[in-house]
């Protein structure tokens, strides 16, 4: 090696020292200019992990529809009810089926049991019931007689709160049978809760009221009159008037004065 490269090399080495370099990190001189290696084999990827089929469950509400549908009489349909699971029936006391004669052609349909119902597990025996009669009463009607109650829940709501839209679809299709298995000419709808629901309407009990609808059934349709519910009569006696001119229709209309459309 000539002396004047050896200096030049000795002085590169002084400059990495004073730089802080103390190791080597290869065993030999890195060739800049050599191709480079060719990549790793590519290593075969794992096969995706599957999650555990799970049972297919039906949900509440098509379970609810096939139980509905098998009950050919209203003891079956009762018993359908009573075995479907619902949070509402782990808090209420009894089931609520109906009260009156199925045989009478018409059907009032309110929308949920009372304190007082849940306790005697009959529908309209409170003070609101109470009312209900004593309208009726004023129309000729009696419910030993003329007309079958029922309501769109079973089952008391805790603290009497108004049914959530999911525990009405998970109860509808027993409504419905229960419609379909009375067979009535006539429909009530007591408030706006059920008037909404089985007329698949978006306005209010003051705007649906006062006039004949038609109900969809499974054989057709059926005409019903919403009107206000007597517990809301109760709180606003000042609505007995538009109360009392509902009932008027329904005793025309009964009578035969007045055809619905």
């Amino acid at each position: 090696m000539q002396a004047g490269m050896r200096e030049e090399l000795l002085a590169a080495l002084r400059l990495q020292l004073d730089w802080g370099v103390d190791e080597a990190l290869e065993a030999a001189p890195l060739d800049r200019f050599a191709a480079p290696p060719p990549p790793p084999a590519e290593l075969p990827r794992p096969a995706p992990r599957l999650a555990p089929a799970l049972p297919l469950v039906a949900p509440p509400a098509a379970a609810a529809s096939a139980l509905a549908a098998a009950a050919q009489d209203l003891a079956a349909l009762r018993a359908a009810i009573a075995e479907t699971d619902s949070p509402l029936r782990d808090t209420a006391t009894n089931l609520v089926f109906a009260d009156g004669v199925a045989e009478s052609g018409l059907m009032m349909i309110g929308e949920a049991p009372g304190a007082d119902e849940d306790r005697l597990g009959r529908p309209f025996v409170g003070v609101s019931g109470q009312l209900l009669d004593r309208m009726m009463a004023s129309i000729g009607l009696e419910r030993s007689r003329n007309f079958y109650l029922t309501n769109i829940l079973p089952w008391r709501p805790p603290g009497n709160r108004t049914p959530t839209d999911g525990e009405i679809a998970l109860f509808l299709p027993f409504l419905l049978r229960h419609i379909a298995l009375v067979r009535p000419r006539h429909v009530v709808l007591l408030g706006g809760t059920p008037a909404k629901a089985l007329l698949r309407a978006k306005e209010g009990i003051t705007r649906l009221r006062g006039r004949w609808h038609r109900l969809p059934t499974e054989e057709g349709s059926l005409p019903a009159l919403p009107t206000l519910h007597p517990a809301y009569l109760l709180r606003s006696p000042a609505a007995k008037r538009e109360a009392w001119s509902d009932l008027v229709l329904l005793r025309r209309t009964l009578d035969g004065e007045i055809t619905p459309p």
